[in-house]
């Protein structure tokens, strides 16, 4: 259904009675504009109107107005909309009162990189491990961090009503249109993971929107909170977004990633790849990693490395390679394990392509593999590897130096998304924490 007649006709058979129009701010926050099902002709021809000075880095108020134009492609029903509240939704990228795309749309960020991959006959590919808590609500509606849903263990089966929830939510991304390879309990209690089978990098990044908006509905009418922030406890692991990624000939489809006859597996192209992520791992973090939270997360655990290494089956590596089966080499992919949910999907993407876009272009040589443990490798040559930043602040003086990245964001997004984040850690770092209050109050 991707004409904007059929949709039209399924509105009308379905007795859809509203549609969302959502985007996303820089940050990553999902915005909506409600209509009528009935404005839906109009839009598609003409686009909803509104006003961008409020969203976060849109436009001063001089330049404001702005046109949502719906992408037919992403038309779904909302499943936990029902009867008169019926209600469909339609992702949408921005363009200017001229027809041009916005330059501070993220999803036009991620097609141009897109674009620029096409320009080298390549199609980039993703699939997302998400990671997410399930805390119950108190009487007033707020989460109960201290006492998760569950004590599941990893993989354990989690007793109801989250076995529930879990089945309610893949039922609802089923009906969304979003394919799911499987669910599982993960380390923390009342932690839980959902792999998303792979997928175009632009419908990829749209899934992940949208599950992120799916899973917390379905969350609230069990009476839980579903929150994908990095680090909610500090006794409990982080969530992470561990990114598969790949490239294929936009022709043939063929991976262009596979080589059988390497010791890897990995193609000289995704050697290169690999390597261009590995340069700007550093300046990539900024987006992958955006929130002051998501630094307490990395180098936790194996799970969320902060080595710039890659290899095969250390999983304390920050970029994997996993293992393919005979026969089975079209599935030869890259894992970046560094990614947490919070991020915006659209530049997420965009900066890990343009980054092993840059490494393909310059033919980077790919640095060793390193398999041992890294936390428990040897000193000596630990000392010699690069490590991601250790806070958010550090993060964005590497993305302000690097070029490559600043270029995939484009000066328009970049300039607005480095004064949001710094704005952020001002805010953070201007806070009188419960920690320091016991801490310093009575000892000095």
């Amino acid at each position: 259904m991707t004409s904007p007649s059929d949709i039209l006709a399924a509105t009308a058979e379905q007795e859809v009675r509203f549609v969302a129009l959502w985007f996303t701010d820089i940050t990553g926050l999902v915005k909506s504009v409600m209509i009528p099902a009935r404005e839906l002709d109009d839009v598609f021809v003409n686009g909803a109107h509104f006003d961008g000075s409020a969203i976060e880095g849109f436009a001063r108020v001089a330049e404001s107005d702005m046109v949502l134009m719906p992408d037919p492609a992403s038309f779904v029903v909302l499943p936990w909309t029902q009867g008169a509240e019926k209600t469909a939704r339609l992702i949408c990228s921005i363009r200017t009162q001229n027809g041009e795309p916005f330059i501070g749309d993220p999803r036009n960020v991620l097609d141009r990189a897109l674009q620029q991959a096409r320009d080298m006959n390549l199609l980039f590919k993703t699939g997302m491990e998400l990671e997410f808590f399930l805390f119950p609500l108190d009487a007033s509606g707020q989460p109960q961090v201290g006492a998760p849903g569950d004590i599941a263990g990893y993989f354990d089966m989690p007793a109801n009503p989250v076995r529930s929830m879990r089945r309610r939510m893949l039922l609802a991304l089923d009906a969304l249109g979003i394919r799911v390879d499987s669910t599982h309990s993960e380390t923390g209690s009342g932690q839980h993971e959902i792999d998303f089978q792979y997928d175009d990098a632009l419908r990829s990044a749209d899934n992940v929107l949208t599950a992120r908006i799916a899973m917390k509905s379905v969350a609230r009418q069990f009476g839980y909170s579903c929150t994908f922030m990095p680090r909610p406890h500090a006794d409990m692991p982080g969530s992470g977004m561990h990114t598969h990624q790949s490239l294929h000939d936009a022709t043939t489809g063929a991976n262009r990633f596979a080589d059988s006859g390497s010791e890897y597996g990995l193609s000289e192209t995704a050697t290169w790849f690999l390597a261009g992520q590995l340069e700007h791992a550093r300046a990539m973090c900024a987006v992958l990693a955006p929130l002051v939270n998501s630094y307490k997360r990395l180098g936790t655990s194996f799970e969320a490395p902060i080595h710039v290494t890659w290899a095969h089956v250390n999983r304390s590596a920050l970029i994997r390679v996993p293992s393919t089966a005979p026969g089975k080499e079209y599935h030869s992919r890259l894992e970046l394990r560094c990614p947490d949910p919070t991020a915006n999907p659209y530049l997420a993407m965009a900066v890990m392509l343009q980054a092993g876009l840059d490494g393909i272009r310059h033919k980077m040589p790919l640095p060793d593999p390193m398999e041992e443990t890294l936390m428990q490798g040897a000193p000596g040559r630990m000392r010699q590897v690069a490590v991601l930043p250790q806070s958010l602040d550090e993060a964005l003086d590497a993305l302000s130096h690097d070029d490559v990245i600043l270029s995939a964001l484009g000066p328009y997004v970049s300039d607005r998304y480095i004064a949001a984040k710094r704005q952020e850690c001002a805010e953070y770092n201007s806070q009188v924490t419960e920690w320091e209050i016991s801490r310093y109050l009575s000892r000095f």
